[in-house]
């Protein structure tokens, strides 16, 4: 793996690590909806995530009934 050069001052660093969970969450988001439409159950979803169904369904479920 490539290494990565350091951001010029630790509020560069910081900066950027906000940016990439946000960019994280995003599409994190959209492809649980996806998932969802396809046919997924909660619980498929949650394997590939690694995370517990009850985690998944708590952090999208809302968001997603709200769209639909």
């Amino acid at each position: 793996m490539p290494t990565l050069s350091a951001p010029s001052s630790p509020a560069d660093g910081l900066a950027a690590v906000v940016a990439l969970r946000r960019l994280a969450d995003r599409l994190e988001a959209q492809e649980v909806e996806r998932a969802l439409a396809a046919g997924w159950t909660w619980s498929l979803v949650a394997e590939a995530l690694g995370v517990t169904r009850q985690a998944v369904h708590k952090k999208h479920a809302k968001r997603i009934k709200e769209t639909s």
